[in-house]
């Protein structure tokens, strides 16, 4: 599920939206309003529950092939997500909308923004099952017990690497199995 030439993405759990207006996110660091979407590279970033933290690594040309081994191995892009997200991963409705890239600027590295009302080229799309997508974009999907050691090594390499609501993850250092639900991190026995 990703953009077409021309186009660019917004993924939501809401398949009922029908104009995108700019608007200032609560988890924002800018303060000015925008509607938020991403290109084809990047739309695989979204392939989650909107709430569910994530870190993501891949292969650039200035990557080691010491780190390339050492933290992704033979693949060229990995997604890690806890464990406790699995079933929201199986079970929730993410929809995806087709955006004209023509009402878009580049926003950053990976991120398009727009600072006016913007109609979906369509209506919402079932992405369908995440772990199918990844598999068919070659992928790997890493599931661990918390990012933060795998987000440590990631951002000391010279791999590419982003990072999405990594304030929901399971606290740093936590020694025990632990599962993420919605609601916080819970303890496995």
């Amino acid at each position: 599920m990703r953009p077409e030439p021309g186009q660019v993405m917004h993924f939501s759990e809401d398949p009922t939206i029908t104009v995108f207006e700019p608007h200032v996110a609560v988890t924002a660091k800018y303060r000015e309003a925008y509607v938020w979407a991403v290109d084809f590279e990047r739309a695989p970033d979204y392939w989650f529950p909107r709430q569910c933290p994530r870190a993501m690594a891949w292969a650039q040309e200035s990557t080691t092939e010491d780190d390339r081994s050492r933290i992704i191995g033979d693949e060229d892009r990995v997604h890690a997500v806890e464990y406790g997200w699995l079933e929201a991963m199986r079970t929730v409705e993410l929809y995806a909308y087709r955006l004209p890239a023509a009402d878009f600027e580049p926003f950053g590295d990976y991120c398009h923004v727009s600072t006016r009302t913007v109609r979906p080229l369509g209506p919402a799309e079932r992405v369908g099952d995440l772990f199918a997508l990844h598999a068919a974009a070659d992928i790997q999907l890493r599931v661990l017990p918390n990012l933060w050691p795998f987000w440590e090594r990631v951002t000391a390499s010279s791999l590419g690497f982003s990072g999405i609501r990594l304030a929901n993850a399971c606290p740093r250092g936590q020694a025990d199995p632990v599962f993420q639900s919605e609601t916080g991190c819970i303890r496995s026995t």
